[in-house]
């Protein structure tokens, strides 16, 4: 069977909303929401104009996609690359005790709201992807698409540079933490993870909230 090929994500709508006469047009994604420790962190990309304007602007980015369609390898690669082609980038993080303190909604409000202020400036249009709007009111309009990492270059942009700054992150932790394997798992549900939450119980790192750990921490339910 001949593997099928995603197309690269385009530019068509950040040329529709730069023809409009938006100026400063961000791409913002998440990662971190569904892991068991860490933090959640948030990618905010704003890409040179000429890279909308170019014949395969995921090209121009050294070949970016979704962070979740890349191995940790490729995704290293292309982390200066992609870097290096924003006019401005930046992230904000909500830490694993905010998360259980806030709730993922808050939590996620709370880490946008740190991206927009280390990324400074104002915004016309930011694009997300996903569901819902966490952005405003840091952009003057939001554009809200679900699969929007995999299609849309800015937000596949943002995508890549939320990864691999919490996975750098992540294995940093892993040298305090040894016991939960985070330098692999990046805090997410695997079967080394699962026997260490059985075995030594969470770190400080985690998030005590989540409905996993009575499952696998059943003494913190007592």
């Amino acid at each position: 069977m001949t593997k099928r090929i995603r197309p690269w994500p385009d530019a068509s709508r950040e040329r529709k909303l730069f023809d409009a006469g938006a100026r400063t047009i961000v791409g913002i994604d998440e990662v971190g929401k569904g892991s068991w420790a860490g933090p959640l962190v948030i990618g905010i990309a704003m890409l040179r104009e000429e890279t909308f304007f170019a014949d395969e602007p995921a090209l121009a980015l050294g070949g970016v996609r979704d962070s979740k369609q890349l191995s940790e390898a490729q995704r290293e690669k292309l982390f200066e690359v992609v870097a290096a082609s924003c006019w401005r980038w930046a992230t904000g993080a909500a830490s694993a005790h905010e998360c259980d303190q806030l709730g993922m909604v808050e939590a996620q409000k709370l880490a946008t709201s740190r991206g927009f202020a280390a990324l400074g400036g104002a915004i016309d249009v930011a694009i997300v992807d996903g569901r819902w709007d966490f952005v405003s009111p840091h952009a003057r309009e939001v554009v809200v698409e679900v699969k929007a990492d995999t299609n849309c270059v800015s937000v596949a942009a943002a995508s890549v540079l939320a990864k691999v700054s919490r996975d750098r992150e992540m294995r940093g932790l892993a040298r305090d933490y040894p016991h939960w394997h985070f330098d692999t798992n990046k805090g997410y549900p695997c079967a080394k993870h699962r026997a260490a939450l059985q075995g030594y119980g969470p770190s400080a790192i985690h998030r005590r909230s989540w409905a996993f750990m009575p499952n696998y921490v059943p003494w913190l339910a007592s």
